[in-house]
């Protein structure tokens, strides 16, 4: 039987409607991580295909969590280049169905080792308008959202729509003059940062990743010195991240921000 999230997410939040249910198969821990949302073409160009799986692993061996469809293309590069393990796949079918059938052993190994989601029951399959449904929460779990390639009228224009009635912050990646319309559009109207370095764009959305995390009622609540079971009981999931990162520390049964 598979288990059904009994507590709210507040990316969620931003969505037009909360799911009544979602369902999962993971780890949910990553969901208290910073994360990034990574979508794009299920037809790559080489160059974006290489980008991807360079940008989203050196986003994970920061810290960040990988978000995607699980679909083919730069999904499915989004979720390799990260590592199974650092990584969030929202299917647009029941959580029990590994679509498509192409990245049947990579959900698997997400199930296993990340964290799956769906707000679909079981043997629900995948129609036109469930992926329109999956991409919205793909683009809500995320701090930001970062289209690889994109063309006129793509299923990843209706994810930037998104973003921009949820007041995301959209990165590109340049392309040629003759490739990826969209994104090349939405630079030029001002909707998007073109991202012309990797390295220091990792650098950047890491540390705001990073202050967000400061900023958390976690971090407010510890700043009145609580026990660590206490703490450890409000906040099960972000606890352990907050120790990891060395924003808090526990000494004689408290906990106490550094």
């Amino acid at each position: 039987m598979d288990n059904i999230i009994s507590f709210s997410i507040p990316e969620l939040s931003t969505m037009k409607r909360y799911p009544e249910k979602l369902y999962y198969r993971g780890d949910l821990s990553l969901l208290q991580r910073p994360k990034i949302s990574i979508i794009g073409t299920r037809r790559p160009n080489q160059y974006s295909r290489a980008m991807t799986l360079e940008l989203s692993k050196k986003l994970a061996l920061s810290g960040m969590v990988i978000v995607s469809g699980a679909a083919m293309g730069i999904d499915s590069l989004a979720h390799q280049g990260a590592g199974a393990e650092n990584t969030i796949a929202i299917l647009p079918c029941g959580i029990d169905i590994r679509y498509p059938a192409s990245n049947f052993e990579l959900i698997k190994s997400i199930e296993a080792n990340g964290l799956t989601l769906s707000q679909f029951e079981c043997g629900f399959e995948a129609r036109d308008w469930s992926f329109v449904v999956r991409n919205e929460i793909v683009v809500a779990l995320g701090d930001a959202l970062i289209v690889m390639e994109a063309d006129s009228g793509s299923g990843s224009m209706r994810s930037v729509e998104y973003a921009l009635e949820m007041g995301k912050a959209i990165y590109v990646l340049p392309h040629r003059i003759n490739e990826s319309a969209a994104t090349r559009q939405l630079v030029a109207e001002g909707k998007a940062t073109a991202i012309d370095n990797i390295d220091r764009f990792v650098v950047e959305i890491t540390q705001k990743g990073k202050n967000a995390l400061v900023d958390s009622p976690l971090i407010a609540y510890c700043r009145s010195n609580p026990t660590y079971e206490d703490a450890l009981a409000r906040y099960p999931h972000e606890i352990f991240e907050a120790e990891l990162k060395g924003l808090i520390e526990v000494r004689n049964g408290r906990v106490s921000v550094l």
